[in-house]
């Protein structure tokens, strides 16, 4: 089964920017209540889509206490728990981060690293690549990051 997940995030002063469960140097970070770490929200709402389970919303509400400053690790390593309960294993993820800036590629294999260990996957089946938006939308006006993402399960 495969699952495709969207997501994003409108940057914020005084917030670090993580991405993939990395911190990376930039001038702003992402706004939300968790780590809003929007590569790991877009893979996890793939991977709960590939197994038929409503999106991250569902399991972390927005505004719950529980949910605050999370890292979103901990959102992929729920994703892997509820496949196993059910049945299902993951195979693999490929995503893609659209940011204007800042670079992300250098920080690929960290959060390849990051994102496999938390999925219980090896980090060659976690697929990142990062484009721009060609100054075109939000993205293009450097207001925030967007990132996709699918999934497989068996």
């Amino acid at each position: 089964m495969t699952g495709i997940g969207y997501d994003v995030h409108r940057f914020a002063e005084n917030r670090l920017l993580v991405l993939g469960g990395v911190t990376i140097p930039h001038t702003h970070g992402l706004e939300g209540h968790s780590d809003a770490d929007v590569l790991c929200h877009a893979i996890a709402d793939a991977v709960l889509g590939a197994m038929g389970q409503p999106d991250i919303g569902h399991f972390f509400p927005p505004g719950e206490a529980f949910c605050k400053d999370i890292s979103s690790l901990k959102i992929l390593e729920k994703c892997r728990d509820l496949a196993a309960e059910n049945g299902w294993k993951i195979v693999n993820v490929d995503s893609t981060l659209i940011a204007e800036a800042p670079k992300v590629l250098p920080h690929r294999g960290a959060m390849q690293k990051n994102i496999g260990a938390a999925l219980g996957i090896s980090p060659e089946r976690v697929g990142i690549k990062a484009t721009t938006n060609e100054m075109m939308g939000f993205v293009g006006r450097k207001e925030g990051i967007a990132a996709m993402a699918v999934a497989q399960v068996d």
